[in-house]
Parts: structure tokens; sequence; C-alpha cells
């Protein structure tokens, strides 16, 4: 048996597509229950043939981390729990420090004391800071420029040490930015506060709010905004259940981006959007924002290489028509 620590969306698509006799802990720190506005239990019981137990609990209670471990026998850790607000590392530090690392440290240590010695751990294109070089590979240098970047890093270089010292074996997936919605389940992205762009710019077409702001229109690019790599969420979660054979069947730790490979200015997501809704979207140029780099695009030959990753949904238009089926539904 298994243990996915959860929090959000994409998180949700993972786990729900490898239900294989797995406990879910959702980790109570950390979790907005506005992250996914679909009942996780609803997409569950809709898998067939499947067998999951959700146990509600906190990563920093380690007497629930202990019964829970003690209880089901667990084999291998997906570790998804993290807060992930750029923004919002930068002005509350404390809180990405005490959930996302010490939290992990606790999890690490449940996991060393019953013997559990698989993890794939959810990591971050954040921890590479201004890219020196594009597309970013896994060679790149790590300096993370925000908190939760380097959160990030710590933990990665915690499962390095664990690995040397007690023989972990780990899997670290670099995201870049998970986008959509589920073309299987009834699983989107909905924040409160909303900070992801994609749900801003279909939230504004579609009447839901009347504006969103732009955080800069001054950065070194064509248009001035920022350009990101975005990856649906079906593809992400296929990778996570690759990365779980892979350490199964003896693969050695490694590191790998999740990546398409191509970059998106903020400026052609509210043009894709427009088009697939025929609608003007309306927006406000804001100051740039605290910590974000201009440029992020990945480079996954090797993910798809070695976990013989092959991903579904490239297509902008096809990411941002599965968020727009998602938000379009009235119960949402």
């Amino acid at each position: 048996m298994h243990l996915s620590t959860q929090q959000n969306i994409q998180q949700n698509h993972a786990i729900i597509q490898f239900l294989h006799k797995a406990n879910l802990l959702s980790n109570t720190t950390t979790n907005n229950p506005d992250s996914h506005r679909s009942p996780i239990g609803n997409d569950i019981a809709s898998a067939p043939n499947q067998s999951t137990i959700f146990i509600q609990a906190s990563l920093n209670d380690k007497n629930s981390l202990k019964a829970i471990f003690r209880t089901y026998n667990i084999a291998a850790v997906i570790h998804f729990a993290a807060f992930a607000y750029v923004g919002e590392s930068v002005y509350n530090p404390a809180k990405y420090y005490r959930n996302n690392i010490a939290n992990t440290v606790t999890l690490l240590e449940t996991m060393q004391e019953y013997n559990c010695k698989k993890i794939i751990f959810s990591s971050t294109c954040a921890t590479y800071g201004h890219p020196i070089y594009l597309p970013i590979t896994e060679s790149h240098p790590q300096n993370p420029i925000n908190p939760y970047g380097y959160s990030k890093l710590v933990v990665e270089q915690m499962l390095k040490d664990f690995s040397r010292a007690y023989g972990l074996q780990y899997v670290i997936l670099r995201y870049f930015n998970a986008a959509g919605a589920s073309m299987l389940f009834d699983i989107g992205e909905s924040h409160t506060p909303e900070t992801h762009i994609i749900p801003l710019v279909i939230q504004t077409a579609l009447g839901k709010r009347e504006s969103f702001g732009v955080f800069g229109d001054d950065y070194g690019t064509t248009d001035g905004s920022c350009i990101r790599d975005y990856i649906h969420v079906d593809d992400l979660a296929s990778a996570h259940i690759l990365a779980y054979h892979y350490l199964q069947n003896g693969g050695n730790c490694d590191s790998f981006n999740l990546s398409n490979g191509r970059g998106f200015s903020v400026f052609e997501i509210i043009e894709c959007a427009s088009t697939l809704t025929n609608q003007n979207i309306t927006y406000t140029i804001e100051p740039r924002r605290d910590g974000d780099p201009s440029i992020l695009i990945g480079d996954s030959t090797k993910a798809r290489k070695i976990l013989q990753w092959n991903p579904q949904f490239e297509n902008l238009q096809t990411i941002i028509k599965s968020a727009l089926r998602w938000h379009s539904n009235a119960r949402y």
C-alpha cells in the first residue's frame, strides 16, 4: 500500500489516476477546501475496481503519521502536500518553511522509523531561479529567488541526504506550470483567492469577474509579460504513475523536469482564451510581483527517455479548452 499526501488540483489528478490500494492523506495544515471544487471522494468512487482510504490529518502530527504507517504498512509515499504561492512565500516565508520543510522532516523521520524506503516528491522549476540558459535542463544551477522555491530545494537536499544516510530511494519531479482540467474526471482549478493566470482569464471571459491584473508588462520578453511553460494536469499525473513504477522496478534516485518545452506569455494566454470564448478580456497592468522570473521553459527530454513519459495535451488551446469546459459548469 502507498501513501499520497495531497493539497490541491494537480495532486488529485495523480491520485485518481493512480488509485491502487492507496491511502490518501489530506494535509489539514495546508488543505484549501476551494482548491479543486470537486469532492475527491466522488471521483475516487467513479474510478473502477479501486480501493482507497481517505485520511484527514496534519503532517505536523507525528503520532497520526505513525498510526497510519503502523496500521497500513506503507511501502511508498507520493509527497504532494505543500504551500505553493510564490508571492505569498515572499511576504510570509515562515509559513512556507514550517510546512514545506519542517513537516517534510516529520514525514521522512516517520518513513525511516517504519522502513518505508520509497518517495516521489513534487518539486518545482522555481528551484532554478533566473535561468542562465533555455530550455532549462535538470543540470541547470539551482538558485531560487523566492522562499517557495528555496523550501522545495531544501527538501530536495534532504532527500539526497536521507538517501546517503538511510538508503531512501527517491524521484524528484520538478513541475513547470500545471494547468487545465481533467479530461477524465470532474476536477478543475479554483483557488481562494485566485492567483493562477488561466482561471483568472477564463473567469473574466465568462463574466465571473470584471477584470484581473497582469503583473508587469516590462519584462525582457517579446511582449513584455512573463513567459511560462504550461503542462496539462493529466500529463502531470501520468508522470507520477511512471515515476512510481520506475522506483518499484529498481530505478536509481533521480530528478526529472515535467514540462512541454515551449513557453507562452501572459498576453498569449489572454489572446487564446479570447479567441476560444469570442470575448474581449479586460485586464489591468499591475507592478511586477516579487519573486517572479521573466521566463521559465523546461527541457523534459530526460523524463521522456527514462520514464517513458509521453505528454498527450501539449497544445495551449487544448489546455485552455479543458479549463474552460470545467469553469463553464454552472456548479462552480
